[in-house]
């Protein structure tokens, strides 16, 4: 199995990065990427090379499931894990981001001590 070193957080409310960077670098051990927009991804996604991405939902311009159609169409990234990031995470809404390929659905507020646990638990389930 290969292992989950590099990760790609796609999310555009700063403080959030912030946080995020921390729990995923500091606690994971993680290599980390940021990118404030769904554009700003595809653009950073060939160089930065992730092993996952974890992509909020709801964003301005080009919104999560957006962001995944357009990846997934991108010949570097369409094999690429992806966790959705979402306050909404009731049953229908779930089901949705499954059905458009994410490989989790992690909810908002999360818990930055347990994120990278949450992580790895997808990447476990998904690649074991």
């Amino acid at each position: 199995m290969k292992s989950l070193q590099r990760i790609l957080y796609v999310e555009d409310e700063p403080d959030i990065q912030t946080i995020a960077r921390i729990a995923l670098e500091t606690v994971g051990g993680f290599t980390v990427e940021i990118c404030g927009s769904g554009a700003e991804a595809i653009e950073c996604v060939d160089r930065f090379a992730p092993d996952l991405i974890l992509l909020d939902v709801m964003m301005p311009d080009m919104d999560g499931p957006a962001t995944l159609a357009a990846l997934r169409s991108h010949s570097g990234a369409a094999d690429i894990p992806v966790v959705f990031i979402t306050a909404n995470v009731q049953t229908p809404e779930v089901e949705a981001y499954r059905a458009l390929g994410a490989a989790g659905v992690i909810a908002k507020p999360f818990d930055p001590m347990k994120l990278a646990a949450m992580i790895r638990e997808i990447w476990t389930r998904t690649h074991g």
